[in-house]
């Protein structure tokens, strides 16, 4: 090892996973095909239990790169896997990566060139959502519009390099990390968002970069839509509970539309307010739907103009839903800012500097 390979930052890539049979292996290919020096590189996988031969196709990856270790995530949920791979990480910079994902052959040099040079503690990209399937496919575009998602930048800004308030598969310096400590553990859904949001709160910068490209394969049904979204909308509010003003207006979208929805309904027999309540809401969301529909499907191909009328409900119900049911659920909770993870109180201890 010379003189300047030493004085690059050595680098812990971890991967919090469970049952992802289907996509590991292309994920740590791409991990293991980054142009960043081999020898600055680790690559620690956070396996939740899986029981659908995960852990088998990791294990044929360590008998052949030694830079792959695979540890147990005894907790089976994502911040219990980055916690524990955290934990066990030795680099100077922290990149999360996803085994959904794809991450490009120079993501990891450039995240640690963003850190170096543009004066930010954290860094991600633009996240190209991709579908294998016609119905995944409609997916994928619903995910990556701004009616689908709102303003959320790392789905929705493909070509501009700017701060932002969260990134998919961020990347940190160890150095932010230690001061803003672990991931909380009570989160099962939002942990990143939260996390970005802590990070903030201490002075931390978080960049989107446009030169740091990563592909995500989305849901191939709406049943796993509906799952996905429904728990990322109940677990939104126990994050507004701990930090209400990480909250963003597309966080309440989707839960005012379900709200008007519902109450149009109940009082539909009583009151032509009812009537006109409903005829407006339910009017105006089939219109905006059918327009986005066809602008995406013109582009992308009508075949998806179906599927695209029937995915973008689906997203917006299932969020909705599951934040008017996480507000039922956690109605006791408002002052319970920690949960069952005081993470702020949780330091981050670091392993052997390499």
């Amino acid at each position: 090892m010379t003189t300047s390979t030493i004085s690059i930052p050595f680098v812990s890539i971890i991967l919090p996973i469970r049952n992802e049979a289907k996509f590991i292996a292309s994920s740590l290919s791409a991990v293991l095909n980054q142009d960043y020096p081999s020898e600055r590189l680790e690559i620690i996988v956070a396996d939740g239990m899986s029981a659908d031969g995960t852990r088998k196709i990791v294990e044929s990856f360590q008998d052949i790169y030694p830079t792959v270790r695979l540890i147990d995530n005894l907790g089976q949920i994502v911040p219990t896997g980055l916690n524990a791979a955290i934990a066990e990480a030795r680099g100077d910079i922290i990149v999360r990566v996803d085994g959904h994902c794809r991450i490009a052959p120079d993501y990891v040099r450039n995240c640690v060139k963003h850190l170096q040079n543009d004066g930010v503690d954290g860094v991600g990209g633009p996240l190209m959502t991709v579908g294998e399937t016609a119905m995944a496919s409609a997916i994928a575009e619903a995910m990556s519009s701004r009616f689908g998602v709102g303003d959320s930048n790392f789905r929705t800004v493909t070509d501009k390099t700017m701060l932002t308030d969260t990134v998919a598969f961020p990347t940190y310096t160890r150095a932010i990390m230690e001061r803003g400590g672990v991931f909380d553990e009570e989160l099962v859904r939002n942990q990143d968002d939260e996390y970005n949001y802590r990070l903030r709160e201490i002075g931390a910068k978080i960049l989107l970069a446009a030169d740091v490209r990563s592909t995500y394969y989305s849901r191939s049904s709406l049943k796993s839509l509906w799952r996905q979204y429904f728990q990322y909308g109940y677990w939104k509010v126990r994050v507004m509970q701990k930090h209400p003003r990480q909250m963003r207006l597309r966080h309440f979208v989707p839960f005012l539309f379900v709200l008007c929805s519902v109450i149009s309904l109940l009082i539909l027999p009583l009151s032509a307010w009812g009537k006109l309540l409903g005829s407006v809401v339910l009017g105006s969301y089939v219109f905006a739907d059918l327009v986005t529909s066809i602008l995406i499907a013109s582009r992308k191909g009508w075949q998806l103009l179906p599927l695209l009328l029937a995915t973008f409900p689906t997203l917006h119900l299932a969020y909705g839903l599951g934040f008017l049911v996480g507000l039922l659920k956690f109605s006791n909770r408002w002052l319970d800012r920690e949960g069952s993870c005081a993470a702020s109180d949780r330091q981050l201890i670091r392993p052997q500097r390499v």
